[in-house]
């Protein structure tokens, strides 16, 4: 039975050996999520720009939210909550995803040819596109009502990087225990829900308690979410003494997502 490399240099050299496979898919999943519909890909527009506008409704007007320490506006809340949750979202789509991954492309399974490893990048891809229509149109709403957003905001590529890697790793691990455990998915589905009001989206670090702002920063998402707030609300990326260590931490845990996968792949066609 053919061996797959688990070497550190063999996860960047498949993502680039199988570039135009992964580009394909991604776009033929994007195109196909909206084939048949009037307004086609549009809808990957007006999705967050309905969402966008309800959460500035329901907490501007319906709760009269204020984030903590901010200024009064109307929209301020919305926008800040919508920054964190265009985080969430990436990871529990394809978290969510993940343990289904090879179950959903059986017929693949059993071509030799065809790289596996590549259905959790094609997954992330999918997941980034709409993560970037969902930052276009925060872009678009910041420009209405604050003007131009910070010059810091061109570094949100680079303060979610960590959070990309450690998404991929986790997709790689759950995509392979989701063949030989179907609860997985079950089990994954209510974490990210639970981790959706355990993440600083609805609220900031700073109103907690100070020994429950400790346990938070255990939570990968929490300086990804400030971050990205910090680059894109506040104007200043306050976590870079720490950043090399997390993108340091989330390029190993990709990297043992890879190899769990790859090492167990050999038995996914006796099992489905």
């Amino acid at each position: 039975m053919k061996e797959f490399s688990i070497s550190p240099a063999s996860m960047p050299a498949t993502l680039i050996k199988h570039r135009s496979l992964i580009w394909a898919l991604v776009k033929r999943e994007v195109l196909g999520r909206y084939r048949g519909s009037m307004l086609g890909i549009l809808w990957s527009f007006f999705n967050p720009l309905m969402m966008l506008v309800i959460y500035t409704f329901v907490f501007s007007v319906v709760f009269k939210a204020r984030w903590s320490g901010g200024s009064d506006s109307k929209v301020e809340f919305a926008m800040i909550l919508f920054s964190g949750l265009l985080v969430f979202n990436i990871l529990s789509e394809c978290l969510n995803r993940a343990p289904t991954l090879v179950l959903m492309n059986v017929n693949y399974v059993k071509k030799v040819v065809f790289p596996l490893e590549i259905l959790p990048v094609v997954s992330l891809g999918c997941s980034l596109f709409h993560g970037a229509v969902s930052l276009l149109v925060w872009v678009l709403f910041y420009l209405v009502f604050f003007g131009v957003p910070p010059a810091t905001a061109w570094l949100f590529p680079v303060v979610i990087l960590p959070m990309l890697f450690l998404t991929l790793g986790l997709s790689w691990l759950l995509a392979s225990l989701g063949v030989y455990l179907r609860d997985v998915s079950q089990v994954i589905l209510l974490m990210t829900t639970a981790l959706l009001f355990l993440s600083p989206i609805f609220y900031p670090v700073s109103a907690l308690p100070a020994e429950i702002q400790q346990v938070m920063h255990f939570n990968p998402l929490t300086s990804t979410i400030e971050d990205v707030r910090g680059v894109l609300v506040e104007g200043r990326f306050s976590n870079g003494s720490t950043y090399l260590l997390r993108i340091t931490v989330a390029i190993v845990v990709s990297w043992a997502g890879f190899a769990w996968f790859q090492k167990t792949r050999k038995g996914f066609a006796d099992v489905l």
